[in-house]
């Protein structure tokens, strides 16, 4: 098997499991309880956090551990809104947001709340004096994506967070993509609230935190106990929570995105030069290191994905979350594609397990598979009939 599909979830490191095993196992207490053995566990919970603070610039009682990404996206939203409705009901987003967010605030607008997308260039960036320009008297909050899951594209978070600042208005980052392989400082990036997952770097499904900027108010999500100093209720994850610190420590440590990119690069190259009628979707410069996102014209994305999984390779053609709709990605209409093009779509996502010897594979796979594909396609066909005319005329 060669899996490229590392931007969906990646593989558990078993330097993981090893941390996480004591946990289910010995040190097995709920740290909400009162004696020596849940204390234990309470001490190394909190030196997780500290230590998993640091790696973004912030401080141990700004981290809130949640159930991922989506659990964290849906709380930064939701939170701010309910927290501050006597303030305002207007929010701004990205056009190409994970639909996390933009679920979140679907939900939002039914109970009356204002939202404004922002467009993306055909690169999938925000131009930041729109942002500017969007901002009103009544808005609450600001929602990015540092970087995009299916194109890759790096926002300009900074700028963008400068200028939330400047006008009073808190920002939120879905960094889920983006943690672990982008250096992060809260505080120098102007960030309010942000969002991670763990399984995005070799570490378990099911746990991820927000932070949360000592200061702001948010309402909680979940209700219960006063587990994650009352803003988060559930028995403390213990077992996952240093899977989680784990994970990110051997990110950090060993992390080489150079080599990831000169993958990324050595397909993109061989891959467009080889396949002719094929498109980069995305900024180039402003990239994460693992990504590429092709469309293969005269193509479904859905048959290529299944010849290539009779090979033994994984990818995706876009977000695994939506991977079961039909409809088009909404990010490769949102950078300007027909929809009979973002249909062709293919996302490779390359970390730091993958070889040259699998992208050579996968370039000698793609070649075979899309030039069957768009033999026994009659938009092809007529396509090349009107190329030959055209030669003759």
């Amino acid at each position: 098997m060669i899996y490229l599909d590392n931007a969906a979830t990646t593989r558990v490191k078993d330097e993981v499991i090893d941390a996480m095993i004591p946990y289910f196992k010995d040190n097995y207490a709920n740290p909400s309880s009162i004696y020596k053995i849940a204390r234990d566990v309470k001490k190394d919970i909190e030196e997780a956090r500290d230590f998993i603070a640091h790696t973004i610039g912030a401080t141990k009682d700004e981290i809130y551990f949640t159930g991922g990404g989506s659990e964290s996206d849906n709380w930064a939203i939701k939170g701010i809104a309910y927290a501050k409705r006597n303030v305002g009901k207007h929010i701004i987003i990205s056009s190409i947001e994970h639909h996390a967010i933009l679920e979140s605030v679907k939900s939002l607008e039914k109970l009356g709340y204002e939202i404004t997308y922002l467009k993306v260039d055909n690169e999938g960036l925000i131009n930041p004096s729109e942002l500017e320009s969007a901002i009103r008297k009544d808005t609450i909050l600001v929602s990015v994506m540092m970087a995009n899951n299916e194109i890759g594209v790096i926002e300009p978070i900074k700028e963008l967070g400068k200028i939330c600042k400047d006008h009073g208005v808190l920002f939120h980052t879905d960094a889920v993509q983006a943690y672990g392989t982008l250096d992060i400082d809260v505080k120098d990036m102007n960030i309010d609230l942000l969002s991670t997952s763990a399984h995005k770097i070799n570490g378990p499904k099911g746990i991820g935190f927000l932070y949360i900027r000592k200061g702001v108010l948010i309402e909680p999500l979940i209700s219960g106990g006063n587990q994650e100093r009352g803003k988060r209720a559930g028995t403390t994850n213990s077992a996952y929570i240093m899977g989680f610190k784990k994970a990110i420590e051997l990110k950090l440590k060993n992390r080489d995105n150079e080599y990831v990119k000169s993958l990324r690069d050595y397909l993109l190259t061989e891959v467009t030069k080889s396949i002719p009628y094929t498109r980069i979707n995305g900024s180039l410069d402003k990239r994460l290191p693992g990504n590429i996102n092709f469309s293969f014209r005269f193509i479904e994305g859905e048959g290529l994905l299944l010849k290539l999984d009779e090979k033994g390779i994984c990818a995706s053609s876009g977000s695994a979350c939506t991977s079961g709709s039909l409809d088009p990605s909404h990010v490769l209409l949102a950078i300007g594609l027909p929809h009979e093009i973002a249909h062709g779509s293919l996302r490779i996502s390359i970390n730091e397990e993958n070889t040259k010897e699998e992208m050579d594979i996968l370039i000698s796979e793609l070649k075979e598979i899309i030039t069957n594909l768009r033999n026994m396609s009659p938009l092809y066909e007529d396509f090349l009939k009107e190329e030959r005319s055209d030669v003759n005329v």
